[in-house]
């Protein structure tokens, strides 16, 4: 690439960012991340710190960058206090708002903004939704209503804005994965709840390629579900992830069981686990996306014999 061009992730020191920061290094990128931590250098990696809210110095890393990769917002895995919540909602609008102010101000604009989002506005339904399916209804609904129209409300001339709408991510070391195979190592890895709930699931390397492809293809714009082809029941999931590492039948967990088990041991809201959504990628299919990993065995297969 010559010069390397320069992609900036804002809050990007999650799982999320923390993979396709190292995915877009391998591609040839310089990456830039946006951190409320301090300001460092980690393989070949820029921290840069900020507090996501106001425009502090950090804006001068925007200059002349090929893309931003929005990650920021509080993690929505905790319980939904008063407090947490007015977080949730506030670490999403802020980062949105006080990005588009710092675009506007600079004189070499980036290509592209890339929102990371989530498939959540779909609410609890096992009815297969594409990109333009009804919304669900709840807090977690409402938050992603409010995200998407404050990420869309200033269109900014000559810059595309992508929002990827990202399912239940499966990668190593981390991530929505390893909580539940951890459940399978303690033996505690049945069929959650009803089991009837849908899992929208895509293995990293497809949202790495997806985020990819929102960067690099001009043709990108709006709204797309990040997720793969292949959406299952969670008693499916669990069983083949028992089976992938290699154990049998376990206790299933009903619902009263995970209610207190997420309140006490996880500090997390319940319906992260006992609720799901059967979400298709539909623009990605029709725009002839290559998905690497459509099969849920082997994506996990991939994953777990790296993770062992």
């Amino acid at each position: 690439m010559g010069d390397a061009m320069k992609v900036v992730l804002a809050g990007g020191t999650g799982f999320l960012g923390q993979a396709l920061a190292s995915y877009l290094t391998q591609c040839g990128y310089e990456v830039c991340i946006l951190t409320r931590g301090h300001a460092r250098i980690r393989d070949s990696i820029r921290y840069v710190h900020w507090n996501g809210r106001s425009l502090t110095g950090w804006e001068e890393e925007l200059e002349g960058a090929y893309a931003i990769v929005n990650f920021a917002g509080k993690s929505v895995n905790c319980l939904y206090t008063k407090k947490n919540k007015r977080e949730i909602i506030t670490s999403r609008i802020d980062s949105v708002q006080v990005i588009d102010r710092a675009v506007l101000q600079l004189s070499v604009k980036p290509k592209v903004i890339v929102q990371a989002g989530s498939l959540a506005i779909f609410g609890n339904t096992a009815q297969v939704c594409d990109e333009h399916a009804a919304h669900g209804e709840g807090f977690s609904v409402q938050v992603c209503e409010m995200w998407e129209e404050a990420f869309f409300f200033k269109p900014i001339p000559e810059v595309r804005k992508v929002m990827l709408r990202i399912g239940f991510a499966l990668g190593r070391d981390g991530g929505a994965l390893e909580p539940l195979m951890k459940l399978v190592r303690y033996g505690a890895g049945g069929t959650i709840g009803s089991g009837q709930q849908y899992i929208s699931w895509l293995h990293m390397d497809d949202l790495n390629g997806m985020f990819r492809y929102a960067i690099e293809n001009d043709n990108a714009e709006g709204i797309y579900n990040a997720t793969g082809v292949a959406p299952v029941t969670n008693k499916h999931f669990m069983a083949t992830l028992r089976s992938v590492m290699g154990r049998g039948w376990q206790l299933p967990a009903p619902s009263p069981l995970v209610r207190i088990g997420a309140y006490v041991i996880m500090r997390a809201d319940p319906e992260l686990a006992l609720s799901g959504r059967n979400c298709l990628p539909a623009r990605f299919v029709k725009e002839g996306f290559p998905f690497k990993h459509t099969e849920l065995d082997r994506a996990l297969t991939d994953i777990v014999k790296e993770s062992r």
